[in-house]
Protein backbone atom coordinates (compact mmCIF):
# COMPACT_ATOMS: atom_id res chain seq x y z
CA UNK A 1 0.00 0.00 0.00
CA UNK A 2 2.79 2.46 0.89
CA UNK A 3 5.93 2.86 2.91
CA UNK A 4 5.56 0.73 6.09
CA UNK A 5 4.39 2.61 9.15
CA UNK A 6 5.14 2.37 12.85
CA UNK A 7 1.89 1.37 14.52
CA UNK A 8 0.92 1.20 18.19
CA UNK A 9 -2.16 -0.51 19.62
CA UNK A 10 -3.24 1.05 22.89
CA UNK A 11 -5.31 -1.52 24.76
CA UNK A 12 -3.73 -4.41 22.91
CA UNK A 13 -4.93 -7.15 25.27
CA UNK A 14 -8.65 -6.35 25.16
CA UNK A 15 -11.30 -7.81 22.86
CA UNK A 16 -11.02 -5.00 20.31
CA UNK A 17 -7.22 -4.91 20.59
CA UNK A 18 -7.07 -8.61 19.79
CA UNK A 19 -9.33 -8.06 16.77
CA UNK A 20 -7.17 -5.14 15.62
CA UNK A 21 -4.13 -7.41 15.58
CA UNK A 22 -5.95 -10.04 13.54
CA UNK A 23 -7.20 -7.47 11.03
CA UNK A 24 -3.80 -5.82 10.56
CA UNK A 25 -2.44 -9.22 9.63
CA UNK A 26 -5.40 -10.23 7.45
CA UNK A 27 -5.37 -6.99 5.48
CA UNK A 28 -1.57 -6.90 5.08
CA UNK A 29 -1.39 -3.46 6.63
CA UNK A 30 2.06 -1.97 5.92
CA UNK A 31 3.83 -2.19 9.29
CA UNK A 32 7.47 -1.40 9.92
CA UNK A 33 7.25 -1.73 13.70
CA UNK A 34 4.35 -2.72 15.93
CA UNK A 35 4.05 -1.65 19.55
CA UNK A 36 1.55 -3.28 21.89
CA UNK A 37 0.62 -0.98 24.77
CA UNK A 38 -1.54 -1.68 27.80
CA UNK A 39 -1.72 -1.12 31.55
CA UNK A 40 0.94 -2.29 33.98
CA UNK A 41 -1.17 -5.39 34.69
CA UNK A 42 -0.65 -6.66 31.13
CA UNK A 43 2.95 -5.52 30.68
CA UNK A 44 5.33 -8.36 29.84
CA UNK A 45 2.72 -10.56 28.20
CA UNK A 46 3.81 -12.05 24.88
CA UNK A 47 1.41 -11.83 21.93
CA UNK A 48 1.95 -13.47 18.56
CA UNK A 49 1.69 -11.39 15.42
CA UNK A 50 2.56 -13.29 12.28
CA UNK A 51 5.94 -14.89 12.86
CA UNK A 52 6.76 -12.48 15.68
CA UNK A 53 6.19 -12.67 19.41
CA UNK A 54 5.76 -9.13 20.70
CA UNK A 55 5.98 -8.15 24.34
CA UNK A 56 3.23 -5.92 25.69
CA UNK A 57 4.61 -2.68 27.13
CA UNK A 58 3.16 -0.50 29.85
CA UNK A 59 2.05 2.73 28.20
CA UNK A 60 4.17 5.74 29.16
CA UNK A 61 4.74 9.27 27.88
CA UNK A 62 7.53 8.22 25.54
CA UNK A 63 5.67 5.16 24.23
CA UNK A 64 4.59 7.08 21.13
CA UNK A 65 8.00 8.30 20.02
CA UNK A 66 8.47 7.37 16.37
CA UNK A 67 4.91 6.06 16.05
CA UNK A 68 2.88 7.03 12.98
CA UNK A 69 -0.57 5.66 13.86
CA UNK A 70 -2.06 4.80 17.25
CA UNK A 71 -5.09 2.52 17.28
CA UNK A 72 -6.62 3.19 20.68
CA UNK A 73 -9.12 0.80 22.24
CA UNK A 74 -8.54 1.09 25.96
CA UNK A 75 -11.51 3.23 27.00
CA UNK A 76 -12.29 6.93 27.15
CA UNK A 77 -10.29 7.84 30.24
CA UNK A 78 -7.17 6.15 28.86
CA UNK A 79 -7.56 7.87 25.49
CA UNK A 80 -7.93 11.26 27.15
CA UNK A 81 -4.87 10.56 29.30
CA UNK A 82 -2.56 9.70 26.38
CA UNK A 83 -3.96 11.56 23.35
CA UNK A 84 -1.82 14.65 23.81
CA UNK A 85 1.37 12.60 24.14
CA UNK A 86 0.54 10.67 20.97
CA UNK A 87 -0.24 13.78 18.94
CA UNK A 88 2.82 15.66 20.24
CA UNK A 89 4.96 12.72 19.14
CA UNK A 90 3.62 13.16 15.60
CA UNK A 91 1.24 10.23 15.54
CA UNK A 92 -2.39 10.16 14.42
CA UNK A 93 -4.60 8.58 17.06
CA UNK A 94 -7.63 6.66 15.79
CA UNK A 95 -9.69 6.41 18.95
CA UNK A 96 -12.31 3.75 19.56
CA UNK A 97 -13.72 5.35 22.71
CA UNK A 98 -16.38 8.05 23.07
CA UNK A 99 -13.84 10.54 24.42
CA UNK A 100 -13.54 12.73 21.33
CA UNK A 101 -16.48 11.76 19.11
CA UNK A 102 -18.46 14.94 19.59
CA UNK A 103 -15.47 17.29 19.78
CA UNK A 104 -16.03 19.85 16.99
CA UNK A 105 -12.41 19.61 15.78
CA UNK A 106 -12.24 15.81 15.73
CA UNK A 107 -13.56 14.01 12.64
CA UNK A 108 -15.98 11.17 13.31
CA UNK A 109 -15.52 8.77 10.41
CA UNK A 110 -17.19 5.79 8.78
CA UNK A 111 -15.08 5.31 5.63
CA UNK A 112 -18.00 4.10 3.51
CA UNK A 113 -20.04 7.18 4.51
CA UNK A 114 -17.86 10.26 5.08
CA UNK A 115 -14.23 9.51 4.10
CA UNK A 116 -13.68 13.17 3.24
CA UNK A 117 -13.96 14.10 6.93
CA UNK A 118 -10.64 12.40 7.71
CA UNK A 119 -8.75 15.18 5.92
CA UNK A 120 -9.76 17.61 8.66
CA UNK A 121 -7.97 15.78 11.45
CA UNK A 122 -5.63 17.55 13.83
CA UNK A 123 -4.02 14.41 15.15
CA UNK A 124 -7.12 12.58 16.37
CA UNK A 125 -9.86 10.78 14.46
CA UNK A 126 -12.77 9.25 16.34
CA UNK A 127 -14.30 5.86 15.63
CA UNK A 128 -18.10 6.02 16.10
CA UNK A 129 -20.08 3.87 18.49
CA UNK A 130 -20.71 0.33 17.24
CA UNK A 131 -24.48 0.72 16.97
CA UNK A 132 -24.02 3.97 15.06
CA UNK A 133 -21.62 2.41 12.56
CA UNK A 134 -23.90 -0.54 11.84
CA UNK A 135 -26.97 1.66 11.40
CA UNK A 136 -25.18 4.24 9.26
CA UNK A 137 -23.91 1.64 6.80
CA UNK A 138 -27.48 0.46 6.17
CA UNK A 139 -29.11 3.90 6.11
CA UNK A 140 -26.54 5.90 4.13
CA UNK A 141 -27.13 4.26 0.71
CA UNK A 142 -30.84 5.08 1.00
CA UNK A 143 -30.23 8.56 2.41
CA UNK A 144 -28.15 9.32 -0.70
CA UNK A 145 -31.15 8.62 -2.94
CA UNK A 146 -33.88 10.21 -0.83
CA UNK A 147 -32.91 12.08 2.36
CA UNK A 148 -34.19 10.42 5.50
CA UNK A 149 -36.39 12.61 7.67
CA UNK A 150 -36.64 10.37 10.71
CA UNK A 151 -34.98 7.23 12.04
CA UNK A 152 -36.50 5.00 14.71
CA UNK A 153 -33.99 2.39 15.89
CA UNK A 154 -34.28 -0.52 18.29
CA UNK A 155 -31.06 -2.36 19.04
CA UNK A 156 -30.41 -5.91 20.22
CA UNK A 157 -26.87 -5.72 21.57
CA UNK A 158 -24.71 -8.72 22.37
CA UNK A 159 -22.52 -9.28 25.40
CA UNK A 160 -19.45 -8.50 23.30
CA UNK A 161 -20.39 -4.83 23.48
CA UNK A 162 -19.49 -4.94 27.17
CA UNK A 163 -16.16 -6.67 26.52
CA UNK A 164 -14.56 -10.09 26.72
CA UNK A 165 -15.29 -10.50 30.43
CA UNK A 166 -19.01 -9.93 29.82
CA UNK A 167 -18.96 -12.62 27.13
CA UNK A 168 -17.37 -15.05 29.57
CA UNK A 169 -19.89 -14.12 32.24
CA UNK A 170 -22.78 -14.82 29.87
CA UNK A 171 -21.43 -18.31 29.19
CA UNK A 172 -20.82 -19.00 32.87
CA UNK A 173 -24.23 -17.69 33.93
CA UNK A 174 -25.99 -19.74 31.25
CA UNK A 175 -24.37 -22.89 32.57
CA UNK A 176 -25.31 -21.93 36.13
CA UNK A 177 -28.95 -21.55 35.12
CA UNK A 178 -28.90 -24.92 33.35
CA UNK A 179 -27.39 -26.45 36.50
CA UNK A 180 -30.21 -25.04 38.60
CA UNK A 181 -28.05 -22.39 40.26
CA UNK A 182 -28.77 -18.67 40.64
CA UNK A 183 -26.26 -16.56 38.67
CA UNK A 184 -24.54 -13.70 40.45
CA UNK A 185 -23.41 -11.29 37.70
CA UNK A 186 -20.24 -9.33 38.41
CA UNK A 187 -19.44 -7.62 35.09
CA UNK A 188 -22.94 -6.95 33.79
CA UNK A 189 -25.44 -5.20 36.06
CA UNK A 190 -28.09 -7.91 35.74
CA UNK A 191 -28.33 -11.54 34.71
CA UNK A 192 -28.13 -11.70 30.92
CA UNK A 193 -28.39 -15.47 30.52
CA UNK A 194 -31.96 -16.32 29.44
CA UNK A 195 -32.84 -12.67 30.01
CA UNK A 196 -32.45 -9.22 28.49
CA UNK A 197 -32.38 -5.70 29.88
CA UNK A 198 -32.39 -2.12 28.65
CA UNK A 199 -28.91 -0.73 28.11
CA UNK A 200 -27.58 0.32 31.49
CA UNK A 201 -25.60 3.40 30.44
CA UNK A 202 -26.42 6.62 32.27
CA UNK A 203 -29.88 8.11 31.75
CA UNK A 204 -30.41 11.77 30.92
CA UNK A 205 -33.24 14.02 32.10
CA UNK A 206 -35.37 12.88 29.14
CA UNK A 207 -35.01 9.22 30.09
CA UNK A 208 -32.65 8.35 27.22
CA UNK A 209 -29.48 6.46 28.01
CA UNK A 210 -26.03 7.46 26.81
CA UNK A 211 -25.92 4.62 24.27
CA UNK A 212 -29.15 5.83 22.67
CA UNK A 213 -27.97 9.44 22.48
CA UNK A 214 -24.72 8.31 20.86
CA UNK A 215 -26.77 6.99 17.95
CA UNK A 216 -28.62 10.29 17.71
CA UNK A 217 -25.75 12.74 17.99
CA UNK A 218 -23.09 10.74 16.16
CA UNK A 219 -25.33 10.06 13.16
CA UNK A 220 -26.12 13.76 12.83
CA UNK A 221 -22.40 14.55 12.83
CA UNK A 222 -21.43 11.79 10.38
CA UNK A 223 -24.27 12.66 7.98
CA UNK A 224 -23.57 16.40 8.39
CA UNK A 225 -27.29 16.79 9.04
CA UNK A 226 -28.11 18.30 12.45
CA UNK A 227 -31.83 18.33 11.65
CA UNK A 228 -32.38 14.63 10.96
CA UNK A 229 -34.78 13.25 13.56
CA UNK A 230 -33.57 10.12 15.37
CA UNK A 231 -34.82 8.14 18.33
CA UNK A 232 -33.44 4.88 19.68
CA UNK A 233 -34.07 2.20 22.28
CA UNK A 234 -31.02 0.07 23.13
CA UNK A 235 -31.33 -3.40 24.64
CA UNK A 236 -28.72 -5.90 25.84
CA UNK A 237 -29.63 -9.43 24.75
CA UNK A 238 -28.18 -12.89 25.58
CA UNK A 239 -26.12 -13.19 22.39
CA UNK A 240 -22.34 -13.62 22.60
CA UNK A 241 -21.25 -11.61 19.58
CA UNK A 242 -22.75 -9.30 16.92
CA UNK A 243 -25.47 -6.71 17.38
CA UNK A 244 -28.80 -6.52 15.57
CA UNK A 245 -31.03 -3.54 14.90
CA UNK A 246 -34.60 -2.93 13.74
CA UNK A 247 -34.69 0.33 11.79
CA UNK A 248 -37.68 2.39 10.64
CA UNK A 249 -36.89 5.10 8.09
CA UNK A 250 -39.28 7.90 7.18
CA UNK A 251 -38.77 9.85 3.95
CA UNK A 252 -40.53 12.90 2.51
CA UNK A 253 -42.12 10.65 -0.12
CA UNK A 254 -42.54 6.94 -0.78
CA UNK A 255 -39.40 4.85 -1.33
CA UNK A 256 -40.23 1.62 -3.13
CA UNK A 257 -38.73 -1.52 -1.64
CA UNK A 258 -37.11 -2.78 -4.84
CA UNK A 259 -35.13 0.44 -5.24
CA UNK A 260 -34.10 0.16 -1.60
CA UNK A 261 -32.94 -3.43 -2.10
CA UNK A 262 -30.97 -2.45 -5.19
CA UNK A 263 -29.24 0.36 -3.29
CA UNK A 264 -28.34 -1.91 -0.37
CA UNK A 265 -27.14 -4.70 -2.67
CA UNK A 266 -24.52 -2.50 -4.33
CA UNK A 267 -23.46 -0.44 -1.30
CA UNK A 268 -20.00 -1.00 0.22
CA UNK A 269 -19.80 -2.57 3.65
CA UNK A 270 -23.24 -4.17 3.60
CA UNK A 271 -24.68 -7.39 2.22
CA UNK A 272 -28.31 -8.00 1.35
CA UNK A 273 -29.54 -11.15 3.11
CA UNK A 274 -33.19 -12.02 2.78
CA UNK A 275 -35.28 -15.00 1.76
CA UNK A 276 -38.93 -14.22 2.36
CA UNK A 277 -40.03 -17.71 1.30
CA UNK A 278 -37.92 -19.27 4.06
CA UNK A 279 -38.35 -16.38 6.50
CA UNK A 280 -34.55 -16.18 6.56
CA UNK A 281 -32.98 -12.84 7.39
CA UNK A 282 -29.78 -11.53 9.07
CA UNK A 283 -28.83 -13.19 12.34
CA UNK A 284 -25.97 -12.51 14.78
CA UNK A 285 -24.64 -16.03 14.31
CA UNK A 286 -24.22 -15.33 10.57
CA UNK A 287 -22.75 -11.85 11.07
CA UNK A 288 -20.12 -12.93 13.62
CA UNK A 289 -16.65 -12.73 12.13
CA UNK A 290 -17.90 -11.01 8.98
CA UNK A 291 -16.73 -7.65 7.65
CA UNK A 292 -20.06 -6.75 6.06
CA UNK A 293 -23.18 -5.69 7.91
CA UNK A 294 -26.02 -8.02 6.92
CA UNK A 295 -29.21 -6.18 5.95
CA UNK A 296 -32.59 -7.61 5.04
CA UNK A 297 -36.35 -7.85 5.57
CA UNK A 298 -36.74 -4.55 3.75
CA UNK A 299 -40.44 -3.82 3.65
CA UNK A 300 -43.01 -1.05 3.42
CA UNK A 301 -44.15 0.35 6.74
CA UNK A 302 -47.88 -0.40 6.65
CA UNK A 303 -48.57 2.50 9.02
CA UNK A 304 -46.79 5.14 6.92
CA UNK A 305 -46.59 5.19 3.09
CA UNK A 306 -43.38 7.24 3.28
CA UNK A 307 -41.53 4.82 5.55
CA UNK A 308 -39.50 1.64 5.19
CA UNK A 309 -38.58 -1.04 7.72
CA UNK A 310 -35.34 -3.00 7.68
CA UNK A 311 -33.38 -5.37 9.89
CA UNK A 312 -29.62 -5.79 10.26
CA UNK A 313 -26.98 -7.78 12.09
CA UNK A 314 -23.32 -6.81 12.27
CA UNK A 315 -20.23 -7.88 14.15
CA UNK A 316 -19.80 -5.28 16.87
CA UNK A 317 -16.16 -6.13 17.55
CA UNK A 318 -15.22 -6.25 13.87
CA UNK A 319 -16.96 -3.59 11.75
CA UNK A 320 -18.46 -1.98 14.83
CA UNK A 321 -15.00 -1.27 16.24
CA UNK A 322 -11.71 -2.76 15.02
CA UNK A 323 -12.35 -2.98 11.28
CA UNK A 324 -13.66 0.57 11.05
CA UNK A 325 -10.52 1.79 12.83
CA UNK A 326 -8.21 -0.12 10.48
CA UNK A 327 -10.15 1.17 7.49
CA UNK A 328 -9.63 4.72 8.77
CA UNK A 329 -5.91 4.00 9.00
CA UNK A 330 -5.97 2.73 5.41
CA UNK A 331 -7.84 5.88 4.43
CA UNK A 332 -5.09 8.02 5.95
CA UNK A 333 -2.55 6.23 3.79
CA UNK A 334 -4.64 6.52 0.64
CA UNK A 335 -5.19 10.23 1.19
CA UNK A 336 -1.61 10.84 2.34
CA UNK A 337 -2.84 12.19 5.68
CA UNK A 338 -0.29 10.62 8.01
CA UNK A 339 3.23 11.85 8.68
CA UNK A 340 5.63 8.97 8.40
CA UNK A 341 8.14 8.94 11.27
CA UNK A 342 9.90 5.79 10.06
Amino acid sequence: MSKPLNVAILGATGAVGTELLALLAERNFPIAQLKLLASANSAGKQIDFGSQSIEVEEVQVNSFDGVDIVLASAGGSTSKQWAAAAVEAGAVMIDNSSAFRMHPQVPLVVPEVNPQAAANHQGIIANPNCTTILMNLAVWPLHQIKPVKRIVASTYQSASGAGARAMNELKQNAQQVLDGETPQPQILPYQLAFNLFLHNSELDEQGYCTEEMKMVNETRKIFSDPKIQITATCVRVPVLRAHSEAINLEFAEPFDTESARAAIAKAPGVKLVEDFAKNYFPMPIDASGQDDVLVGRIRQDISNPNALELWLSGDQIRKGAALNAVQIAELLIEQDLVRVNA
